[in-house]
Parts: C-alpha cells; sequence; structure tokens
C-alpha cells in the first residue's frame, strides 16, 4: 500500500518531541519491579501524566486478593479512550511493570540519564517507551484533524513480566475492553506477528538426609537431581532440529535457571528444587511439549529419591492473524518510510502479553519504539536503553499508520 503522508500530524509530533522525551523519563525513574510486583504507585504517576496532557484515564484496580494469589503486592491498570466515530475500535497495549534492575549498571537504573541520545534506565525499552509513543500518537490524531472512523484505546497494564494474567487478560475477560484490534509493545525496527510461547516447571527431588560420615544411610537428592539434569542437558540438544518456519523465532531453548537445595556441608541433601524454562515455537503444541518434558525427567528419576512436577506458567506461542494482516502491511509501509530502510513482518523469541488478545480473538501485532534488536536495548540487561531518535520515528509510524486504518 502507500502510506499517506500526513504533515499537520508529523508537526505536532516534531513540537512535542521534548514533552515525549520527559514523559518517558518520568515513568523509568518510578520504579516498578515486577518481582515484587508493587506497581500500584507507577500507575498512580502515570495517569497523573496522562490527565496533564488531557486524557481521560480509567483506573482499573485488581482485587488485592487475586494479586497476592498471583504473587504480587499491588496492580492498577489503565484505560483510555478516545472515540473518533462509528468504526472499529484499536487497542494499543504497553506493560509499565520491568524486570529488578540486577548488576553491573554504569548508569542508575532509575536515574534516566541521557548518554550520546539513548536514554537509560529499566524500562527504558522494554515497555516504558512504548506509554509514550502510544499516549503521543494518540495525541498527534486528536490534534491533525483528521476525519475517522472508530475508536483508540490505550491499555497501559502491570504484569506482563509475570504472564499478563492480571494486565490485558484480565482487563479482556471482566469486558472491561472489547477492542476490534490491537497493537502491542515492540520493537521498532519490525513488525512482529507471531512469538514464541513459554513453559516454566519446578521439579522438587527429594531423597533423605545423612550424617556425611555416613552417607550411605541417606538417599542423596542431589545425586538424583543431577541425573535429570544431565538428562535434559543431553535431550536438549535435539531442540536444534525443530526450527520454526516463521523467520526470527528459530529453534525452541530450553534453560534451566533457578536451583537450590541441601542442608550443611556435612549433611546428605533430602531436598533440591529447580526450575527450568523451555520456548516453544508456533508450530508446537504447548500440552504436548509439557507431556513430553515430564517424560524427559520421569525417565531419568533414580529410585529411592521421590520427584515432583509443578507447572508455574504455561504461555501459548503468538501465530500470525489474517485479520491483522491490513495493519502490519500499514505498519510496514509508513516504518520503511520513516526508518529509512525496508520492514517487514517476522517473528520473535520471546513470549509477550499479545497472546491474550489472540486468545480473545482479537487479530494483534507487535510495534513500538526501541533499536534494531533486544540486544542493542540490553532489554532485561544492565544499562538500558533507547535511541530517542527511535523513539520519534516510532511515535510517528505508530500515528501515521492509525490514522491510515481508521481514514
Amino acid at each position: 500500500m502507500t502510506p499517506t503522508d500526513r504533515p499537520i500530524l508529523r508537526k505536532f509530533l516534531l513540537e512535542h518531541r521534548l514533552q515525549a522525551e520527559n514523559f518517558l523519563a518520568e515513568l523509568v525513574r518510578i520504579p516498578s519491579d515486577n518481582p515484587p510486583g508493587d506497581c500500584e504507585p507507577h500507575a498512580r504517576r502515570a495517569a497523573a501524566l496522562l490527565e496533564h496532557m488531557g486524557l481521560a484515564v480509567e483506573r482499573h484496580t485488581v482485587p488485592a486478593e487475586l494479586v497476592r494469589q498471583n504473587g504480587l503486592i499491588s496492580i492498577t491498570n489503565l484505560v483510555v479512550r478516545r472515540r473518533f466515530g462509528d468504526g472499529p475500535v484499536v487497542a494499543l497495549n504497553a506493560h509499565g511493570d520491568v524486570v529488578p534492575p540486577g548488576e553491573g549498571w554504569t548508569h542508575d537504573p532509575y536515574g534516566a540519564e541521557i548518554s550520546d541520545g539513548w536514554l537509560y534506565g529499566r524500562g527504558a525499552a522494554v515497555s516504558k517507551s512504548d506509554f509514550s509513543t502510544f499516549a503521543y500518537a494518540l495525541m498527534a490524531l486528536d490534534h491533525a484533524g483528521t476525519k475517522l472512523r472508530g475508536a483508540v484505546e490505550l491499555h497501559f497494564t502491570y504484569d506482563e513480566e509475570t504472564g499478563g494474567a492480571l494486565g490485558p487478560a484480565w482487563l479482556l475477560a471482566e469486558g472491561i475492553s472489547k477492542p476490534d484490534f490491537a497493537i502491542c509493545a515492540g520493537f521498532s525496527y519490525g513488525v512482529v506477528n507471531a512469538h514464541n510461547g513459554c513453559l516454566h516447571l519446578e521439579v522438587e527431588v527429594t531423597g533423605r538426609s545423612a550424617h556425611a560420615a555416613k552417607p550411605a544411610a541417606g538417599i542423596d537428592a542431589l545425586e538424583a537431581a543431577t541425573h535429570i539434569l544431565a538428562a535434559l542437558y543431553d535431550w536438549k540438544k535435539g531442540l536444534a532440529h525443530r526450527s520454526s518456519k516463521i523467520a526470527g523465532i528459530g529453534a525452541p531453548q530450553l534453560t534451566i535457571g533457578l536451583i537450590a537445595g541441601g542442608i550443611n556441608t556435612n549433611v546428605v541433601p533430602d531436598r533440591v528444587v529447580f526450575r527450568l524454562d523451555r520456548r516453544i515455537v508456533p508450530e508446537e503444541q504447548p500440552e504436548a511439549v509439557e507431556q513430553e518434558l515430564r517424560g524427559v525427567i520421569e525417565a531419568a528419576a533414580t529410585p529411592g529419591a521421590a520427584v515432583e512436577i509443578r507447572r508455574i506458567m504455561l504461555a501459548t506461542p503468538l501465530t500470525p492473524s489474517p485479520g491483522a494482516r491490513e495493519l502490519s502491511d500499514i505498519l510496514c509501509a509508513h516504518a520503511t518510510r520513516v526508518m529509512g530502510e525496508k520492514i517487514t513482518v517476522g517473528g520473535v523469541p520471546l513470549y509477550t502479553d499479545a497472546r491474550h488478545y489472540a486468545a480473545a480473538g482479537v487479530p494483534v501485532v507487535l510495534y513500538g519504539a526501541g533499536p534494531h534488536s533486544i540486544e542493542e536495548a540490553n532489554a532485561h540487561r544492565a544499562d538500558e536503553r533507547l535511541p530517542l531518535a527511535d523513539l520519534h520515528r516510532a511515535t510517528e509510524v505508530l500515528a501515521l499508520t492509525l490514522a491510515d486504518f481508521l481514514a
């Protein structure tokens, strides 16, 4: 398609670049680490900033008991609605919760420092940046004066890092929003229509403690666990032959991310617990993946030691939605012009909240601010960062896309 140029819209964005940067910086400065998941203070500040821009903000607080059941502290999701006329509702979703900073930073993770055109801070790229891109894209539409049909909603949610069940999934299940299409936070140099799913399992191996002077009197849970771990690492090698046919996805992955156990140096360990992360490509069936993985673990268990396997999370993959084709085509056309290079549709090996919209029957794609890759952004690593030039480019792409889609 041929993208439509809209000088008035672009002029508004050019004149409000500093405000967009300051908006993002304010959000980065407010911690919203998940865990522990005490995100209501961030939502409160974000709502105040949005209202200062003239937007009407709905605050949807998730019931405290439900939040506690999910291991979090507080969640208030934000919804902004702007209707331009009769027509489809397009939801724009970004998450304000972030992974904890971790070690190794050379910039204050909550400082929003700018160096050589990059803004540094936890959430700068994933995905507080898209609070700014989405909000200012909507503001630009409002000020451009173009006759549009339909509506745009902003969904700013707060539990993507722990699965999204109390963010988009909750908003949709409660009937708070019923969008016809959705654009979720992504990376600015690609339009995404597919992503991996993810399975988290916790494996508990139980033996019997004994004095290290008489180890035969016990059952060594760590020794039993090493048999299982060795089997998993050996089985992992075969995943390289199961690559997805969708560009950008790659092969399934397996990572043992956490392990704990033992009593003391001179005691045979009676209990070892480890957790694993299995990435699921779109062609795989999540239930079959879990069944296969459980089979590998159970087959490797040694006599005497008890093994219990618990599912912690199962996130389904996102597959390309035919209903989102027009939206992705318009995004690619505008992004190619604005970015100055060919932008295409593909997949990413992550899992995101976009799957919740797809599960509700809403055609969805991902697009948002960021450099070429998550590696460049230092996403989930020390010194997470975002090129401010790409913040503005992504906002322009989104605003122009929405204007064409709702024209």
